[in-house]
């Protein structure tokens, strides 16, 4: 399912963006990027994406402001610089000239420097984490609401195969009551011509006919198939995740489709089945995208 979040923070003075998108895909696929000050935790992210995602190819990364650096101090060493005062004094009672302003004396090794401001570990921590669960909550808002438009495609189309399969299953039994009176006008043909009676082995032809055309097993299945689907589609309204489950559960739409195309033997129930496979496909593209 595809999304995107964003989410800000400060570490140090430096402001750092977190962005995070999604993608299709058939398993969960986490990537992270992090600067290098934040790179110990990238596991704590990972677990963080892993335990809000089941599906999709997720990309997470956290950028720092261009040209941006800690904060730092400027530290003096006051004893330092009372030891460099202390030298120019005796060398000036020693009829040396010096000469020492406090601008060169902030120059002179050892007297001033700039310390980076620093940052516990886990105030880091914390911080990142609390921004990614900011993205990761609008990433999250995205799929939902993709997902909902998804189900009320799914179920749409579930319902037109509930109605395929009842068509199917009408014109099956117009099938086999035309199949049976062929074959009784046949076997009726062949005895005022021989002469020969032939009621048993009629009888026989009948229940081998009846059995091979009869699809109400497979019609009785598919339908409990959409039922299942719908039930399957309110789990997911509560988050659960039920994408490798439908996509399973279409596999099973598919064979029965199959198996009722193989015992069909007249055009308009090949047409129906043309259209009844032709909604299940539709339905497991759709179910690619679900978590």
């Amino acid at each position: 399912m595809t999304g995107f979040g964003r989410a800000s923070f400060q570490v140090a003075g430096v402001a750092h963006e977190v962005e995070v998108r999604s993608v299709n895909h058939r398993y969960l696929d986490a990537r992270v990027r992090l600067p290098r000050l934040l790179a110990a935790f990238e596991g704590d992210v990972r677990a963080r994406i892993q335990a809000r995602f089941a599906r999709g190819k997720v990309d997470l990364g956290v950028t720092a402001a261009p040209a941006a650096a800690p904060s730092a101090r400027l530290e003096i060493d006051l004893a330092v610089a009372r030891d460099y005062l202390r030298a120019a004094r005796a060398l000036a009672a020693d009829g040396v000239s010096s000469r020492l302003d406090a601008g060169t004396l902030l120059a002179l090794p050892g007297v001033s420097r700039f310390v980076e401001t620093a940052v516990s570990a886990e105030a880091l921590r914390e911080a990142l984490l609390r921004a990614t669960d900011d993205a990761l909550d609008g990433l999250d808002a995205m799929r939902r609401a993709e997902g909902a438009a998804i189900e009320r495609d799914l179920l749409a189309r579930a319902a037109e195969v509930d109605r395929c399969a009842q068509r199917l299953g009408a014109r099956a039994g117009e099938v086999q009551a035309a199949v049976r009176e062929r074959l009784r006008r046949r076997a009726e043909q062949l005895r005022q011509e021989t002469g020969i009676e032939g009621d048993g082995r009629l009888h026989q032809e009948l229940v081998l006919a009846a059995d091979r055309l009869d699809v109400t097993e497979e019609i009785v299945r598919l339908r409990s198939h959409v039922e299942q689907l719908r039930r399957i589609a309110a789990e997911g309204e509560s988050g659960k995740p039920v994408g490798r489950r439908l996509d399973f559960l279409l596999q099973e739409f598919g064979r029965e489709a199959n198996t009722i195309g193989s015992k069909g033997s007249d055009a308009p129930i090949a047409h129906e089945i043309v259209e009844l496979k032709a909604e299940i496909e539709r339905m497991r593209e759709q179910v690619q995208n679900v978590e």
